[in-house]
């Protein structure tokens, strides 16, 4: 049964959002976690309604060569046969221009087997239109593609077209609008013109700002200052126009000559929260002033549990797809099932890397797993850091593979060289350790990878992990991590329980954590691997009913529900 469209009362704006694997409309896990809110959603029957972008030529498909260089091509897909088409038209005004807009409803389903869900509609922007000139129509295209003017575009878009469309949808009830990420800032703009009813900017009063604020909750997501996009005056002027340019100079929304998108979306936020604990005090300090909270993010059990996992969790969890505490009861399956289940899982992964790479892995071997986006502070190369203390330990302590996955902006040269450092380190190390790179990494290869490999490597530099979502998917598989104390981790890491830090929470220097990393793989984790079997299921059997439990999604979406979504905010 479909909730009735007009009952939605929470409107989730974002740039992109991970609905299936095979619909390209998200880049990396700001998309998939927006994903799982909406799976949680509907698993917790809120009534909660989407706003994105369709995205039609995705983010890219990545091409890695044998040195590892990486090349992009469009990720073209068709909401056509796969989407409902919605009758409604909207337009924004862009560049002074009419730009038309449509909308395509997908309904994005709770956990398989949770009869009590109801699905969440999520309405996809579209420009591809033929009332349209021919350039405008390519403006809904390519996710986080083009300059700044594209970029701010697509933001007038989601964020101006996304509300009108509502509207035009029948969706009056709305109280809250909860912008994942700034993207969709420019909504705060839509809302604050409908309380104006056309009076000019010089009409604003600081309680039109507050009758908006009171409608918007913002989720920031990254210290990073490239995820916080910044825009100079004149752009903002050619693309909004001079009234609208004028509408934020009235609400303070310049900074000199500079429009921070994040900025002006946390001065129309009731309520502002950081996605981990350490995050929201690293978000607290990059505003000061503002009261951000921090909600730690969780991922949707129904969608990342592997089946041979899954299947073990209905016999000893049963309740686990309606309510993911029924997690803490794994601590009461038989270690040998835990086993089994997870060699099941092994097993699936390296029959997939053997029919995409011809490439044979040992099903007895340690195998690690490092799948992030190839950038910077992520230091995906770190693990090479010593090719001879790495070929001393596997001579110690036993065999080890490596399976690596993830892409690199187009942009991010940097990204892109670590992709090719990581290539050289496999090849020096042939016939020592196995490295494998995997390409054109995405939501299918994830759940393979987290619920597959017997380790989850995690290596950013501090502070600058938000959070990290994929060493919780691995968790709810019974993988262990090793990682640095960051994000989520700080909150998840028991140590020899749930997992390995490398270093402690105090800001180390690399060569310290290099050190610790070698440390706790030779005198830790692979003695108890190959000695301790025993023991590492345990380990494992520990991730699924303490860290599965309590990072998922629907703990993460009550939190929301309870603390932001009806929650007066501070002032209020």
């Amino acid at each position: 049964m479909n909730q009735p469209e007009q009952s939605a009362s929470i409107a989730y704006f974002s740039m992109e959002i991970g609905l299936d694997p095979t619909i390209p409309t998200y880049s990396g896990g700001l998309g998939v976690l927006a994903g799982d809110c909406l799976r949680a959603a509907a698993d917790l029957r809120l009534p909660m309604v989407a706003i994105t972008l369709v995205s039609r030529s995705g983010y890219f498909r990545q091409q890695l060569d044998a040195e590892g260089r990486q090349t992009e091509s469009p990720d073209v897909w068709s909401p056509d046969g796969r989407l409902t088409e919605m009758p409604q038209r909207v337009s924004v005004t862009i560049e002074g221009r009419t730009v038309h807009l449509r909308a395509w409803r997908y309904m994005v389903e709770g956990c398989k087997g949770n009869d009590y869900a109801i699905p969440v509609p999520a309405y996809l922007l579209d420009a591809d239109l033929p009332e349209n000139e021919e350039s405008d129509r390519r403006l809904t295209d390519v996710l986080y593609g083009g300059d700044p003017r594209y970029r701010l575009i697509q933001e007038a878009i989601l964020g101006l077209g996304g509300v009108a469309m509502l509207e035009a949808l029948g969706y009056m009830a709305i109280h809250t609008h909860h912008l994942n990420e700034g993207h969709s800032g420019l909504l705060a703009l839509a809302l604050l013109e409908k309380r104006l009813e056309g009076a000019g900017p010089d009409s604003v009063q600081e309680g039109d700002i507050d009758a908006v604020r009171r409608r918007c909750v913002f989720t920031v997501h990254t210290p990073v200052p490239a995820g916080h996009d910044v825009f100079p005056r004149d752009l903002v002027q050619l693309i909004l126009g001079d009234e609208r340019t004028a509408l934020i100079e009235a609400c303070d929304g310049f900074d000199g000559d500079n429009f921070d998108m994040t900025t002006f979306v946390m001065s129309f936020a009731r309520n502002a929260n950081g996605v981990s604990m350490r995050h929201g005090q690293v978000s607290r300090d990059m505003f000061p002033g503002r009261n951000v909270i921090a909600i730690t993010n969780g991922v949707h059990a129904g969608t990342w549990i592997s089946d041979p996992i899954a299947s073990v969790l209905d016999k000893h969890a049963s309740g686990w797809r309606k309510d993911t505490r029924f997690l803490r009861y794994a601590e009461g399956i038989p270690l040998d099932e835990i086993g089994v289940a997870h060699a099941e899982a092994k097993q699936e992964l390296f029959s997939q890397i053997e029919q995409s790479r011809d490439i044979k892995l040992d099903p007895k071997a340690l195998t690690v797993g490092f799948a992030r986006r190839a950038t910077g502070y992520k230091r995906g190369d770190l693990l090479f850091s010593d090719l001879t203390r790495l070929r001393r330990i596997v001579e110690r302590a036993g065999p080890l593979q490596v399976v690596f996955s993830g892409k690199a902006h187009p942009r991010d040269l940097p990204g892109k060289e670590i992709i090719q450092e990581i290539h050289a380190a496999a090849r020096e190390l042939k016939g020592t350790i196995e490295v494998i790179y995997l390409e054109n990494y995405g939501m299918e290869l994830a759940r393979y990878l987290v619920s597959g490999v017997d380790l989850w490597l995690n290596n950013p530099q501090k502070p600058l992990e938000a959070s990290g979502t994929s060493g919780m998917k691995a968790a709810m598989n019974g993988v262990p991590s090793l990682s640095v104390l960051d994000g989520w981790w700080i909150e998840g890491h028991a140590e020899g329980v749930t997992g390995w830090a490398i270093g402690d929470e105090t800001p180390d220097g690399e060569e310290e954590e290099i050190a610790s990393l070698y440390d706790k793989l030779e005198y830790a984790i692979m003695p108890m691997f190959y000695r301790e079997p025993a023991a590492y299921a345990t380990v494992m059997r520990h991730c699924i009913a303490l860290n599965g439990e309590f990072f998922s999604a629907q703990r993460m979406m009550n939190q929301y529900n309870q603390d932001v979504y009806h929650a007066p905010g501070e002032g209020f």
